[in-house]
């Protein structure tokens, strides 16, 4: 097997809102979305779309490029479950390490969708955390978001897991309580990981820095136990060190105005991650993560705009001369 994610896996209901009242601060940030209170708010449409989630995003992207991939999961028992597990398997993900759960609904979020950004509700259940019994050894593990109900002890015996299979390389994308659980608590999962990846407002909040600039948030990252630390920053592109060398790559050109946002940063890093299970140089794989962002936001949700290889080659050979990779 070549790519194994680990995660949570959700159905994401999207909610298109017709009007809202956006309001963001003088640097055009740290927006909120007003509605009001009491009343009956008209939508334009609502979209569900089942198996999404940062590992299960990741999943879909690895087997369509072509990447042998397994994904280890939950759902629950009820036709949310069989959705999600259908969708894995039309993408050609092996849904052996995915739990059906008795009694427990499968993960459900609520999307409020405004212009090409979003707002998510999210409710992790509660399932068992462990690793399969008979678990094949992958040459990538690809780990992300999981809800807390995985503790310390799940993440302390993936650790003790790679060090007993060190052909095995993890790339991990902390999710929200990965990132609330702290470096203390996830210290050996770090010291075994082979590629780190995170936007900036996430690598500030894992070191507890403030906002502080780039190269200076590689260099702390590295220092918790990573080889390879990727950042993105938005319309500012991606930032990526080995521990030798600094590359940045800018964002590929939108072919039209984005639709929807979700998955974008999903998109980019399994696509690198992806790449560098295909036998690419992190320079070359640090070129393809950005198109596939950049196909994922022209269409609802997180997985319908990923690319075949072949798709994203083309999108390669067509690119603009500036689009490139840097040291800094």
């Amino acid at each position: 097997m070549d790519f194994i994610a680990i995660g949570d896996t959700v159905v994401d209901e999207f909610i298109r809102l017709e009007k809202a009242e956006v309001q963001c601060d003088e640097k055009n940030e740290n927006c909120t979305v007003t509605l009001p209170w009491g009343d009956k708010i008209p939508y334009d449409f609502s979209v569900m779309v089942p198996g999404v989630g940062n590992a299960a995003n990741a999943a879909v992207a690895a087997a369509r490029l072509g990447l042998s991939t397994a994904f280890v999961s939950n759902v629950g028992d009820d036709h949310y479950g069989a959705e999600t597990l259908a969708m894995f398997k039309n993408e050609g993900v092996d849904t052996k390490y995915i739990a059906v759960n008795e009694g427990v609904p499968t993960n459900h979020h609520y999307v409020l969708w405004y212009n090409a950004e979003r707002t998510i509700l999210i409710r992790h259940e509660v399932y068992p955390c462990i690793i399969p019994e008979n678990f094949d050894a992958p040459k990538w593990l690809y780990l992300s978001s999981i809800g807390k109900h995985a503790g310390e002890d799940f993440y302390n015996q993936l650790a003790a897991w790679l060090g007993e299979h060190t052909d095995t390389k993890l790339a991990f994308q902390p999710g929200t309580f990965q990132i609330d659980l702290g470096i203390e608590k996830l210290k050996n999962l770090y010291a075994h990981t082979e590629l780190v990846a995170c936007n900036k407002e996430e690598a500030e909040k894992i070191l507890g820095t403030g906002p502080i600039e780039i190269k200076s948030l590689l260099e702390k990252m590295h220092a918790i136990g990573p080889k390879i630390v990727l950042i993105t920053d938005g319309p500012q592109g991606a930032y990526a060190s080995d521990g030798e060398k600094m590359y940045k790559v800018p964002m590929y050109p939108d072919q039209k105005t984005p639709y929807d946002r979700t998955g974008a940063g999903d998109a980019t890093t399994s696509t690198i991650v992806a790449a560098l299970a295909l036998g690419k140089s992190l320079d070359e794989a640090l070129l393809w993560g950005p198109i596939n962002a950049m196909a994922v936001v022209q269409e609802i949700g997180a997985q319908k705009g990923l690319l075949k290889s072949e798709q994203l080659e083309k999108y390669l050979s067509e690119a603009p001369e500036d689009y490139r990779v840097e040291l800094f």
